[in-house]
């Protein structure tokens, strides 16, 4: 079953990135079991061979209705930092996913979890989970932390704690809900029973256990190098995603020639399989451009021709389910018909026009190479080295390059959203890497141009992920700038950028340009 709802406002969502910038915090855990425990169908279970019963239920179905208008009240007030619901894994996987994702430090107490269980009757089959007769303490520590009954993990400040447990407790949830442990800057993981630490391990140590299945099956699915480098990641320390800008995220270069009312045509150009036209369009009627959908059909059947523009955007997608190779049927389209292929040549040759390509409209202008001034250094964009379409947020700089697009952003480190599956920058089929002029290329943690999987997607040699011409009226790039334009629109975003990105500065860019 699937389900779908409007939100009001997607800034108000959840994420299981622990918060580690918002002061001291703890650990709340609603549970839904009401301190059963039940082990059945449990991935414990299953790792130790064991038959177990009774499985998890919900005994009341009144208290998920009460958990979803708890948490409704608790985002409506602000009160949750972090959240994630308990499932395969049990409460100590819930955890250590949330630990991984915000590089946190996390001190788990379950005292109150254990007196809670210890308070009722044994139910069904009572396995001895440590393979050992004695210590029942012990039992109920394994089964309070792999115990796969309903629930959820929150992170709240701890200033709020008591503010939360009330709310919860208006609720009907006060007799599930439990302070669970504590939230730090650390780089261990901690276990805690009857004011003992009873185990301990670096976060790192535990994110590449957890990463050991997803890795052994990359590597027999995917290229096994790439599936081996992806790994060696988890947990070593990279900074991860991050920004640096050269510029004022605020200043907006476009304003003074959109203040003047002229509004330059640019034709939003798609085939059949593209997507992102809609997203494209707003960036540059956000940018002060007048922005026109145009389908190819329309240029072949003369509604629309390329000399009532100023400029085009190719768009990223399928175009022609890429049977021919990603962006080759819709140059061919182009290149094979007489007509289309002198207005493309006409447009080109102006010197008062620009163009930009992104993922497979980068792929198709890639193609289109020899009919661009300048582009003869571009190569073929193919297979990524993973063998996988890949859709993720990456880091990436912006290098300095005539591209109009770029202008005032060089040295620009920021995320941006890739989604591609022939991205690779081929030298080996078309181009040369000494004549090019690169706009922009992939970046590890520390700034550092690189090829190592998964920082660089496709593994494009240096990094490379866009290109431009010697007078920087034609640029490609597999990245999609239009779906990032917006702060709200990242996964991950610094905070103080709010609603704004930085991406939207090469779309106003291009307006100044055209001035």
């Amino acid at each position: 079953m699937s389900a779908f709802a409007v939100l009001p406002d997607v800034r108000s969502a959840w994420t299981p990135q622990l918060r580690v910038d918002a002061g001291p915090s703890v650990l709340l855990l609603v549970d839904l079991g009401r301190g059963r425990q039940r082990m059945g169908g449990s991935i414990l279970a299953q790792a130790l061979e064991q038959a177990a019963q009774p499985v998890p239920d919900l005994d009341d179905a009144a208290d998920l209705q009460r958990l979803a208008a708890a948490l409704r009240a608790l985002r409506e007030r602000g009160d949750v930092l972090a959240y994630h619901d308990r499932s395969d894994g049990g409460l100590w996987a819930a955890v250590c996913e949330m630990a991984f994702a915000g590089r946190a430090g996390v001190a788990l107490n379950l005292d109150l979890l254990l007196a809670v269980a210890e308070a009722l009757p044994d139910e069904g089959d009572a396995k001895n989970w440590t393979a050992q007769v004695a210590e029942r303490r012990r039992d109920l520590l394994l089964r309070a932390l792999f115990n796969e009954e309903l629930g959820v993990v929150l992170q709240v400040a701890a200033a709020r704690r008591d503010a939360v447990l009330q709310l919860l407790r208006e609720h009907g949830l006060s007799a599930c809900s439990h302070v669970v442990g504590q939230v730090g800057d650390g780089d261990s993981i901690e276990v805690w029973r009857d004011t003992q630490k009873v185990f301990a391990a670096p976060r790192a140590e535990l994110a590449a256990q957890w990463d050991h299945v997803s890795h052994a099956i990359s590597r027999l699915r995917d290229n096994p190098e790439c599936a081996d480098a992806e790994h060696r990641l988890v947990g070593a320390g990279d900074a991860g995603l991050h920004a640096s800008l050269s510029f004022d995220l605020h200043d907006d270069v476009a304003a003074p020639f959109v203040a003047r009312g002229a509004r330059p045509r640019v034709a939003i150009l798609r085939e059949q399989g593209v997507n992102s036209q809609r997203e494209m369009a707003w960036a540059m009627d956000r940018a002060g451009f007048d922005a026109h959908d145009v389908h190819m059909t329309d240029l072949i059947e003369g509604r629309a021709r390329l000399d009532d523009f100023r400029g085009f955007v190719a768009c990223g997608g399928f175009s022609y389910g890429d049977v021919l190779g990603a962006g080759e049927g819709w140059a061919r389209s182009i290149q094979f018909n007489p007509a289309l292929a002198d207005a493309f040549g006409g447009f080109f040759a102006r010197r008062d026009t620009f163009a930009l390509g992104v993922c497979n409209g980068c792929q198709m202008l890639a193609a289109l190479s020899g009919m661009i001034p300048g582009a003869q250094a571009w190569p073929r964009f193919t297979r990524n080295r993973s063998e996988q379409y890949e859709a993720r947020l990456a880091m990436v700089e912006v290098l300095e390059s005539p591209s109009l697009f770029f202008s005032g952003m060089a040295g620009s480190r920021m995320p941006i959203v890739v989604a591609h599956g022939e991205g690779y920058a081929d030298f080996s089929q078309q181009g040369d890497s000494g004549a090019l002029h690169s706009a922009m290329r992939f970046v590890d943690g520390a700034g550092r141009p690189t090829e190592d999987y998964p920082l660089n997607p496709n593994g494009s040699p240096g990094g490379l992920t866009g290109v431009t011409t010697p007078d920087g009226r034609f640029t490609a790039l597999m990245p999609h700038p239009e779906r990032v334009f917006r702060g709200l629109q990242f996964s991950w975003a610094p905070r103080e950028w709010g609603d704004a990105s930085p991406w939207l500065r090469m779309f106003r860019n291009a307006r100044a340009w055209c001035a």
